[in-house]
């Protein structure tokens, strides 16, 4: 594979605009932009949990794969029309989903974020991943967008509440449980 950028400063976006991966341009607020954005601060919220994990931990694996899958999903994004998620993407991300929450006890109350910083960090990526499926969502009322990346997006969000879950109760370590205003 060739460079990709042999000049990181171009000049071209001085005007407000950027380019797609197809040659078009478009504003720097269109909901394309935030939809690729917000799934860049992702993967880099993401790639700080796994700062936070010894490289032979258990999830870094995990971890990095689903690195690669965000960015495929960004390139998706970056090239309108064109596919890169596919449902089997979401299938094994449900069945290692599966696995995960099969040692946690049922939830009988709501979860803080916290309990440990990977576990935070988690749970920060949780939420951005939320947020990267509501500008996906927001996106596809205006634009074609493939829905096998909101799926992603949705069962990631739900990856990462396992995870962070788990990465809580590490070492003896617990989650921070929600209390009512009234019994604290």
């Amino acid at each position: 594979m060739g460079h990709r950028l042999s000049k990181i400063y171009t000049r071209t976006g001085d005007d407000g605009t950027t380019g797609l991966g197809d040659g078009s341009r478009i504003e720097k607020d269109h909901h394309r932009m935030e939809s690729i954005g917000t799934v860049d601060e992702l993967n880099s919220a993401i790639g700080l949990l796994l700062a936070e994990l010894p490289s032979d931990d258990a999830y870094a694996a995990l971890l990095a794969q689903i690195q690669h899958d965000l960015f495929d999903l960004g390139g998706e994004l970056a090239v309108p029309g064109y596919t890169m998620i596919s449902a089997s993407r979401i299938s094994e991300l449900e069945s290692k989903l599966d696995c995960l929450n099969e040692d946690l006890p049922p939830l009988k109350n709501f979860i803080l974020p916290g309990g440990s910083k990977p576990a935070a960090l988690c749970h920060m990526a949780r939420a951005i991943c939320r947020r990267a499926e509501r500008c996906l969502v927001a996106l596809s009322k205006t634009d074609e967008v493939n829905t096998t990346g909101r799926q992603y997006l949705n069962r990631l969000s739900d990856f990462l509440f396992v995870m962070a879950r788990l990465l809580a109760r590490r070492n003896g370590g617990q989650e921070v449980l929600w209390q009512q205003a009234d019994k604290r």
